[in-house]
């Protein structure tokens, strides 16, 4: 069992981010046949470039420092908030000292892929750091940065959703909805199904990081990532197009239509109309007159929070949707 002993300054400073570092790093796993498979949608997608890039570029290299349970830290550094972008990870990833590098490598690169000579003369080299991040920022491009901002808004709407809970249930409660078998005990989070024994957060508070690549919950333990968990963002079953306990929208549109369907489903947690744009890969402009039509029938309210206008469904559009399942 893991357990994060969590003091109430824990709490104080405990707080979210997103890491496209380590999106991506999942992604190329799972590509890989290393991590969670993709829907066969994406995989049918994605996987004739990612197989291009493993001959035209030095991808094999980074695919050598991956494995199922993790991979160096220098190719997924610690991400500073929820304004994380891939610039500010590879800028970050080539400004690894060489020697960080290569204790990392020695660590990691010890499977088969590793002792192939293409491969092995990347990692030995002076360059290694920056021919990594080159093949790894080809792969971004090519791979991940056209859908990241539908996924990016799924994070981010996660987030929104958690801070709520955390409003209203306390951290209790949303430590334990990231995942079943996370319990919160006795001042403590515990994870019984990772092996670990007890981490001290020292005062330095929970980095929670969401993610749609990421199986079901991982942890880092080790320096120099604050403590934290990384764990599946809601929306990501929707988005896959698997089944998950969410109405069926049949009723609800024969009665509202398929598009504001789609918005009242989605609004199971505040949203801008930015984010569900973003995450429904609906028009902006669309999105904003459907939703001025559900709040005009009663369904939507809307309130201010900070630059946003969040929307949220009233008593009404609950039952509404309550009743469409």
């Amino acid at each position: 069992m893991l357990r994060f002993e969590v003091s109430v300054e824990d709490l104080l400073r405990s707080r979210f981010a997103l890491s496209p570092a380590m999106d991506l790093c999942f992604l190329l796993r799972s590509l890989a046949g290393q991590g969670r498979p993709l829907p066969r949608a994406w995989a049918a997608r994605l996987l004739p470039a990612f197989e291009r890039l493993r001959r035209e570029s030095e991808l094999d290299a980074a695919l050598a420092l991956q494995a199922p349970q993790g991979g160096p830290n220098f190719v997924a550094p610690p991400p500073r908030g929820l304004n994380q972008t891939w610039a500010d990870d590879l800028a970050m990833i080539r400004a690894t000292p060489l020697e960080a590098a290569r204790h990392e490598i020695a660590a990691t690169a010890t499977g088969p892929s590793a002792r192939d000579p293409r491969v092995r003369a990347v990692l030995d080299s002076a360059d290694a750091v920056s021919r990594i991040a080159e093949a790894m920022d080809q792969a971004w491009h090519e791979l991940l940065a056209a859908d990241w901002p539908q996924l990016r808004a799924i994070c981010e709407r996660d987030v929104v959703h958690r801070v709520g809970v955390i409003g209203e249930h306390g951290w209790a409660a949303t430590i334990e909805s990231l995942y079943p078998g996370v319990a919160w005990r006795a001042g403590g989070i515990e994870i019984g199904f990772f092996r670990g024994g007890t981490v001290r957060l020292a005062g330095d508070g929970l980095l929670l990081i969401p993610s749609v690549f990421v199986g079901h919950i991982a942890a880092q333990v080790e320096d120099p990532w604050p403590r934290t968990l990384v764990y599946r963002a809601r929306g990501t079953a929707a988005l896959w197009g698997e089944q998950e306990s969410v109405p069926r929208p049949d009723a609800l549109t024969a009665l509202v239509g398929r598009a504001r369907a789609r918005l009242l489903l989605a609004l199971d947690a505040p949203a801008s109309t930015s984010h569900l744009a973003r995450s429904l890969a609906m028009a902006p402009g669309a999105v904003g007159d459907h939703l001025a039509i559900l709040r005009g029938a009663g369904l939507l309210v809307r309130a201010r929070s900070g630059r946003s206008v969040l929307y949220r469904r009233t008593p009404l559009g609950e039952a509404l949707v309550a009743g469409s399942g």
